[in-house]
């Protein structure tokens, strides 16, 4: 199991951003492999603390790992395996300034700069209904990511132009310098750490070799996904740097609250009105279900209503829930019941409720009868003896204080 990213750098989950950049710089120095002699134990520990801090110095991905801890963090996060040593270098240089982190990762920074750069991997939150949630659902999303610039093909330079070694660097895309007794290398100022120059900017992307777009895409959202469910698109992230891979695309889904159902897991619970005559004789309704195959297209299901049901009386029914996801297992639809009593009685009503409540015995309202001689204990207790509860004997009297 991949280790807790505050654990790893030693901190609270309230430290604030200063606090956590003192905890990475004091942990980052006391592990560079460089400070140690390129020992394995050395590089894989600076690169648990460089991948840590990574994550929670961004406020987006620090947050999407509060809530869904390794699983919501772009890329995967947790193991560490798609970050390399160069990447984990240029944290490093960020944090502690070019002449430092030159110093401690000089090692393959050209390559780096230079080379191509796997483009960034992009987080798209998309809210979806239950009843998308039960059935499956495709639908289009539209995500704001950079592409390559059809002008310039992601030269940056303008069309019939190329770009041109910068005569600073010759190309390297790093100077050296002396400092002390140390050999720095830095980031060119010149290029920037390309290695080249654009004389004459492509006018459609000025310059940078991509461009803003929001790429319409199709989704296909499986039956059964529940919230917080995250679906990996490869390669419809950020395009990449000078021809490198695009990143890839997490869509973390949320689904809209329901106003008849509520969900539990694998099941789906609604509360059904019963009339008091069916609740009392016995009977069958209708309560609503979702539509699948398996109902035939029938959004309702007979529920046999029990004589005497009371109200919180659940009815289970098999198979009527939400389908397990990847599998065919479906949950149960719990049917609750709510005994409504009438109301607006015409005169002829009132009166035959009033010949029916002449009727009934202790016998007929169980419950009743038990809370009648539960109360009646509990005033005993509290007044003592026989006496009966405030402002039901006779001769009493109020005092005000």
């Amino acid at each position: 199991m991949a280790r807790d990213y505050y654990e790893i750098l030693g901190v609270e989950r309230t430290i604030d951003a200063p606090g956590l950049k003192s905890a990475y710089r004091k942990l980052a120095m006391e592990h560079h492999p460089d400070r140690n002699g390129g020992c394995e134990e050395s590089m894989a520990r600076f690169k648990e603390i460089s991948e840590a801090y990574t994550v929670l110095s961004d406020d987006q991905k620090r947050a999407a790992y509060d809530r869904f801890g390794h699983a919501g963090v772009n890329g995967g996060g947790g193991g560490g395996g798609q970050q390399g040593f160069h990447d984990v270098n240029d944290i490093f240089s960020q944090v502690f300034g070019d002449a430092f982190g030159d110093v401690f990762g000089g090692r393959g920074g050209r390559q780096q700069q230079s080379g191509p750069r796997r483009g960034s991997d992009l987080r798209y939150d998309l809210e979806i209904t239950l009843e998308q949630a039960y059935r499956g659902a495709d639908v289009e999303i539209g995500v704001p990511s950079t592409a390559t610039c059809d002008s310039c093909e992601g030269s940056g330079a303008k069309k019939g132009t190329r770009p041109v070694t910068c005569t600073t660097c010759q190309g390297a895309g790093r100077v050296r310098q002396a400092n002390g007794f140390f050999q720095v290398e830095r980031t060119c100022p010149r290029c920037g750490g390309g290695g080249q120059m654009i004389a004459e900017p492509c006018t459609s992307c000025h310059g940078h070799g991509q461009v803003r777009k929001t790429r319409k895409l199709a989704l296909k959202v499986p039956a059964g996904v529940d919230d917080g469910s995250r679906i990996r698109l490869s390669g419809e992230g950020d395009a990449g740097l000078r021809g490198g891979p695009r990143g890839d695309l997490y869509v973390f889904l949320s689904v809209t609250p329901h106003e008849l159902f509520e969900r539990d897991n694998l099941d789906l619970l609604v509360t059904v009105p019963v009339p008091m005559t069916t609740a009392a004789l016995g009977g069958e309704i209708d309560a609503p279900c979702l539509v699948s195959e398996a109902c035939d297209g029938q959004c309702k299901a007979r529920v046999q209503v029990p004589a005497g049901a009371q109200t919180g009386k659940t009815v289970r029914i098999k198979g009527k829930g939400m389908p397990h996801l990847n599998g065919r297992q479906r949950g149960d639809l719990l049917v609750e019941l709510f005994v409504e009593t009438p109301t607006d009685l015409t005169a002829r009503q009132r009166e035959l409720m009033e010949e029916l409540a002449t009727t009934f015995g202790a016998d007929q309202s169980p419950r009743n009868s038990n809370f009648a001689g539960k109360a009646k204990r509990f005033w005993a207790d509290i007044l003592g003896g026989d006496s009966p509860p405030p402002g039901t004997g006779t001769g009493s009297k109020e005092t005000t204080a």
